[in-house]
């Protein structure tokens, strides 16, 4: 891999390029936030060849809702599961948004 293909990965959301230092930095949270969400199953931060965990943007907007919900009260578990039936709610919006352009193409 050449660093030119490492800079193009950067724009991947689903890269993981952030370390868990990094991750609660700009999340203005603790690592150990980001090992609860992990043990609920919120995310699944991949891990490098070391062991350490990796997250991605992605993975980081899907913590920073989690958290918004936890600092206004929502137990943590509660808070996961919130941020996945949202996640589930778009993802439905998007490819029911699909199926009507196929049978509504537009004139």
């Amino acid at each position: 891999m050449t660093a030119d293909d490492s800079f193009t990965r950067l724009d991947d959301d689903d890269y993981p390029a952030y370390t868990m230092g990094r991750a609660a930095e700009m999340l203005n949270t603790t690592q150990g936030f980001l090992r609860a969400i992990g043990e609920a199953r919120l995310i699944t931060p991949l891990r490098s060849p070391g062991g350490h965990r990796r997250y991605s943007r992605y993975q980081l907007r899907i913590a920073a809702r989690a958290r918004e919900l936890v600092d206004g009260g929502t137990p943590i578990d509660a808070a996961c599961r919130i941020v996945i039936l949202e996640d589930q709610l778009e993802e439905a919006k998007r490819i029911n948004a699909e199926y009507r352009q196929r049978l509504d193409p537009p004139t």
